[in-house]
């Protein structure tokens, strides 16, 4: 199962967020259709853009407290300033991905950044 991790900035579009997945599937040299779920944290449950985009795309959208993002800490790569003040983690988008994938994933693509979106790309263990 492959999760797609996003942050953006407050009230960043649907569109903007599609245009990260995009880059980071891009970057990972895979289909848009190969994502099983969305993830981000608690901070930004009510984003619009976020929610619209799970609906658009017919995917689930996992909130995670910052307890279960401090977890995948040690497994991010990049660290975002923004973020740890935030969020208390170097990577929103990378935990977040991490979490929802599962015990033991791992990242495919690190968090890549496009108009005011993060998004990073994570498999779980057993690829399903």
């Amino acid at each position: 199962m492959i999760a797609a991790g996003l942050g953006c900035r407050k009230g960043t579009s649907a569109e903007a967020l599609l245009s990260a997945i995009d880059m980071a599937c891009d970057s990972a040299g895979i289909s848009r259709e190969s994502i099983a779920a969305l993830a981000t944290g608690e901070i930004k449950r009510h984003e619009k853009g976020l929610n619209e985009l799970a609906a658009q795309l017919g995917l689930p959208l996992h909130v995670f407290g910052e307890a279960a993002l401090k977890q995948a800490e040690g497994r991010t790569q990049t660290v975002s300033k923004h973020s740890l003040a935030q969020t208390s983690t170097p990577s929103l988008s990378e935990a977040a991905a991490l979490v929802a994938a599962g015990e033991g994933s791992e990242l495919i693509v690190a968090r890549l950044i496009a108009d005011g979106a993060t998004c990073a790309l994570a498999r779980s263990r057993d690829n399903s």
